[in-house]
């Protein structure tokens, strides 16, 4: 496979093992944005950098997105070392990702952040980009299994877990609930969360929020 030029190669530090490794990361710079899916799924005119967010040692096989590889405490890596490190079999996701190595890699960082309890809000976020590589993919069964979790955990962050700090607020994740709620066919859910994100002061300031939260209140009012 031919690697695309926006690609480069970034040497790492395993926290877990100390070992060191390269990964692929993208050039932002030279992707041009084409177009956005009403649940935020950006497409690109080159490699999509969802493919490349989670580094995945080949050594131990601890998986986490560039954020949170390093943030790790001493009792984490004994819980990695004894459940992921002691079944490993080597494997190195450090080339060019096919759409399922991308699948992959989440799972591994969905393992992980699950040994450890990452927040609900974290937990979604990788069930979403999950989601997201399955449409990708062309994979409808398996977009609206890996929504249906996302949607549910984002559920679970909202009632209670403080967002501040996090790369969301309360309408867009209230919105975000509402778009995937409509996005696997549960229309009252999804009716029930717009009419949430709309009634909050936060969504009113935000005009392009409120603009697409209304378009799409109003797209799954037409649903049979």
């Amino acid at each position: 496979m031919t690697e695309p030029k926006e690609l480069f190669d970034k040497t790492l530090s395993c926290p877990i093992c100390s070992k060191e490794f390269s990964t692929k990361k993208v050039r932002t710079s030279r992707l041009r944005l084409i177009k956005r899916d009403e649940d935020f799924l950006n497409y690109y005119n080159a490699e999509n950098p969802i493919k490349y967010s989670i580094f995945v040692c080949p050594n131990c096989g601890y998986a986490a997105s560039e954020s949170k590889f390093n943030d790790i405490k001493r009792h984490e890596m004994g819980i990695i070392k004894e459940s992921i490190s002691s079944r490993w079999s080597k494997r190195d996701f450090g080339n060019v990702r096919s759409l399922d190595e991308a699948i992959e890699s989440y799972k591994l960082a969905l393992l992980t952040a699950t040994l450890l309890k990452s927040t609900k809000l974290e937990l979604g976020n990788i069930c979403l980009s999950i989601g997201w590589l399955y449409r990708l993919k062309e994979d409808k069964e398996e977009e609206i299994r890996f929504l249906a979790l996302a949607r549910d955990r984002f559920i679970e962050a909202y009632n209670t877990e403080a967002l501040s700090g996090t790369n969301m607020d309360d309408s867009k994740l209230s919105y975000l609930i509402a778009e995937l709620s409509r996005r696997i066919n549960e229309k009252e859910t999804a009716l029930s969360w717009f009419n949430t994100c709309l009634n909050l002061t936060s969504t009113r300031m935000n005009p392009a929020l409120n603009d697409i939260a209304r378009e799409q209140w109003r797209l799954t009012k037409e649903m049979e």
